[in-house]
């Protein structure tokens, strides 16, 4: 709240410093809030206790949440986010918990993918009534030898420099799993990476 009054212009007007201080405050304050959500969700990752509130849920709808949660981080490096989705498929999931994986594909790519580049997200029905949501990015992707090990905990690929806990994946497919769907990921260093959830449809 109080960024936000600093923000407003009926308050008065900042300069151009005060105002690049304010926005390192904001990225701070995200940050923060990030790694705060990541330790909260792998306690209850640590201790067995993931509550799910699985229901009939569109997909749209959660990855119209997900793009709206890091549209900033976007335009920062200029990336187009571009969305392939044939109809609006319906999942038997924990809308909330669904969103908040997607999201941290998304931060990811966002953090990874190089300035303008274009993210896709792409919805398809698969086999045995399950609705895959891809995330493709254009980032200097994975090599082979660290596919294995990203959604480790703690784990951050070698040789990358990015701020990161290294929890988002592991909770991510904590998440996934325990709604009983699966996440992949497939990745060609140089080209980029491809993130794959796959979750239960509603017949």
């Amino acid at each position: 709240m109080s960024l936000q009054l600093l923000e407003n212009k009926q308050i008065g007007d900042l300069n151009k410093e005060q105002s690049e201080l304010v926005e390192n405050i904001k990225e701070d304050t995200q940050r923060l809030l990030k790694i705060t959500s990541e330790l909260l969700n792998m306690t209850q990752v640590e201790s067995g206790s993931i509550q799910l509130n699985k229901m009939r849920t569109s997909v749209n709808e959660v990855i119209e949440y997900a793009v709206n949660t890091v549209k900033s981080a976007a335009e920062q490096k200029s990336i187009q986010i571009e969305i392939l989705s044939p109809n609006d498929s319906t999942i038997l999931a924990d809308k909330e918990k669904t969103a908040w994986v997607i999201t941290n594909l998304l931060s990811n790519a966002i953090r990874y993918a190089d300035e303008n580049s274009t993210i896709k997200i792409k919805i398809e029905e698969a086999l045995n009534n399950k609705i895959e949501i891809s995330v493709t990015d254009q980032g200097q992707g994975i090599l082979p030898e660290y596919i294995d090990k990203i959604f480790d905990r703690y784990y951050r690929v070698t040789g990358t420099h990015k701020d990161g806990t290294g929890l988002g994946l592991s909770i991510s497919k904590e998440f996934i799993e325990t709604q009983g769907g699966s996440i992949s990921v497939k990745s060609e260093y140089g080209v980029g990476s491809t993130f794959v959830v796959s979750l239960e449809g509603e017949s």
